[in-house]
């Protein structure tokens, strides 16, 4: 079980100085939803995943992903730590480049935030809050982190690169490469009950279109799980 409760986990949730310093314009929302039901996916959720295809497509006017602003962005600050295009995407860049073959039916609650993410082209992340320990924080990596992963379907601990930009709590990373790859142990699963999500944003993505994207994304868990109810909070530099 987690060891803090929703309102504990967002009050001591930080993004560190030093990642600050390498992106003075990042932000990021955090939003804790306790009380959903998991499931397969449905046609709720394949009806958001085809809007949001739709939406990016317009977008991208048959354009490479990196043509859009909010996607550049976040390749430059791969890059500020050292990781190259091919070597490692934001996770809305990847999810981006499925539209053509289709964005993947996971399950209906990841379907919903992939949707989102895709729809206000922002990186998401959803938690499993109760396999949390300690509050959630962004930090450079020293690399002596451990890093839960699955390679070539086997179990396997890794660690980060030295200043790598990850999500981590007390036990470990939780996210490698700011938005690059979860861990297993808190990953969605369809017994899930109370989620962190975590949407970053950097410029040209503004405070009140994180907030916009955050606000969607409530609204479509609680829309397929009645009686969830959800608390946010906004963390950037001035926090």
């Amino acid at each position: 079980m987690s060891s803090v409760d929703p309102p504990e986990a967002l009050a001591r949730a930080s993004i560190d100085e030093e990642v600050l310093a390498l992106r003075p314009d990042y932000h990021a929302l955090l939003v804790v939803v306790t009380g959903v039901r998991g499931g397969p996916s449905d046609e709720v959720s394949d009806q958001a995943l085809r809007r949001a295809e739709d939406s990016v497509r317009v977008r991208l006017k048959a354009e490479a992903p990196e043509s859009l602003p909010e996607i550049s962005a976040w390749r430059d600050a791969f890059l500020d730590f050292g990781v190259k295009p091919r070597v490692a995407r934001s996770s809305v860049e990847a999810l981006v480049r499925r539209i053509d073959s289709g964005l993947p039916r996971i399950d209906r609650l990841t379907d919903l935030y992939n949707a989102i993410s895709v729809e206000h082209l922002v990186p998401i992340g959803g938690e499993n809050l109760d396999q949390y320990v300690g509050p959630p924080r962004l930090v450079r990596a020293t690399g002596e982190e451990p890093f839960d992963t699955v390679v070539d379907g086997e179990p396997l601990v890794t660690n980060a690169d030295p200043g790598e930009v990850v999500w981590r709590d007390d036990l470990g990373i939780t996210c490698r490469r700011w938005n690059w790859r979860q861990c297993v142990r808190t990953r969605l699963d369809q017994s899930t009950s109370n989620i962190l999500f975590i949407l970053d944003g950097l410029a040209p993505m503004s405070t009140e279109a994180l907030e916009t994207a955050g606000a969607a994304l409530i609204d479509a868990v609680c829309r397929v799980t009645p009686g969830a109810s959800a608390v946010t909070r906004l963390l950037g530099p001035t926090t």
